[in-house]
C-alpha cells in the first residue's frame, strides 16, 4: 500500500483518518467500527461493502 495514499485516505462516511492493517489488507476507520478491504493494492471504500467491526474487536 503507496504510503502517500494512505496519508490523504478517510473514512468516506465520517471524514476519519484510518488505520492500514497490513497482514489483513483493510484499512480501519475506528469510530464508524469499519473495515474497508484493499484488493489488488486497491482499497474499496464502499460503505456497503465495508465490513462491520464487531463489539469485541480491537481496532
Amino acid at each position: 500500500m503507496d504510503a502517500k495514499l494512505l496519508e490523504i485516505l478517510v473514512c468516506p462516511i465520517c471524514k476519519s483518518p484510518l488505520v492500514y492493517k497490513k497482514q489483513q489488507q483493510e484499512l480501519i476507520c475506528k469510530p464508524c467500527r469499519l473495515a474497508y478491504a484493499i484488493k489488488d493494492d486497491i482499497p474499496v471504500m464502499l460503505e456497503d461493502e465495508a465490513r462491520k467491526l464487531p463489539a469485541t474487536e480491537e481496532v
